[in-house]
């Protein structure tokens, strides 16, 4: 998805001369060719997270549409207070980037998950949060928030994503990326669309659940999530805690005829260290774990 970002970025560039991309001295091998193109709207802003997104709001002021970019929780938890006070007080066009979201950088341990962020950014005023999973959604959230500039906050997987279907333009209501005859249905956020889409393929036709992908996560009313109103129950995947995700979102929004199902991240995650896939495993991301959720 790192790869989709920066391709989209650099084509609405070419079309919009206001936007300008600061990174937290990370990127390298992916940000390079925007660098290269837009050497005049391009600022490696050092690992001072805070000051970048200070620095990116002073230029929003003087109508730059800035990208910040960095690792997962850097771009966001580090510098909370300035997400908070310089951009969305002022109603600034600033997106934070944040890429490993989850625990894609789940070796390198809890200080580099991101499984709160969802939760605590949407609670921001004004804020717009996106979650794609796969390349196809991540180019049309760039492109919408190049159309649409303001205080917003684009999710990313790490890298090497396959692109898992095609994509229509970004709008409110989650997608049907499959659909199935039963009134059951997956609804997921984020590269965990994958496992989604192989829990629901591995059930038998009578019961195969529909299977949603929710990259708009934020700001989400009734209307926006009807599509999802006529299921009688839906099971949620997230790399993230269960409290201020994508199923507290849908129950806020749907019937309570609607049975909402979360799984996600927890409180044992703190101390464990591993891959992205151990780290799904233990907290029961997989199929194996969906397939359950469904039957229940």
């Amino acid at each position: 998805m790192r790869t989709a970002f920066i391709q989209g970025l650099i084509e609405e560039a070419r079309r919009r001369d206001n936007i300008f991309l600061i990174v937290g001295d990370l990127g390298f091998s992916v940000i390079e060719p925007f660098a290269q193109e837009f050497p005049g709207r391009f600022l490696n802003a050092g690992v001072a997270e805070q000051n970048m997104t200070g620095v990116a709001a002073g230029l929003a002021s003087e109508g730059w549409h800035v990208f910040t970019y960095s690792i997962a929780n850097f771009p966001t938890l580090r510098c909370l207070e300035q997400i908070r006070n310089d951009v969305c007080y002022h109603a600034l066009p600033v997106t934070v980037v944040s890429v490993g979201a989850g625990v894609a950088y789940g070796s390198l341990g809890y200080s580099h998950h991101a499984v709160q962020d969802i939760a605590i950014l949407r609670t921001l005023p004004g804020m717009k949060v996106l979650s794609p999973a796969d390349p196809g959604e991540t180019f049309a959230c760039v492109r919408h928030l190049a159309e649409n500039p303001g205080p917003s906050y684009l999710r990313l997987g790490k890298a090497g994503e396959k692109g898992i279907y095609e994509s229509p333009p970004l709008g409110r209501s989650p997608h049907c990326v499959r659909r199935g005859s039963s009134k059951v249905a997956i609804v997921a956020t984020g590269s965990i669309l994958d496992v989604a889409l192989d829990a629901a393929g591995s059930i038998l036709d009578a019961d195969a659940p529909s299977v949603f992908s929710m990259p708009w996560v934020c700001p989400l009313t009734p209307p926006d999530v009807g599509v999802l109103a006529g299921f009688e129950q839906l099971v949620c995947l997230q790399e993230h805690i269960l409290e201020g995700g994508i199923g507290d979102i849908l129950r806020a929004a749907l019937p309570r005829s609607t049975r909402v199902v979360d799984l996600g991240m927890n409180e044992s995650m703190v101390s464990t260290v591993g891959s992205q896939r151990s780290l799904r495993s233990i907290a029961g991301l997989t199929v194996e774990h969906t397939i359950a959720a469904l039957r229940s």
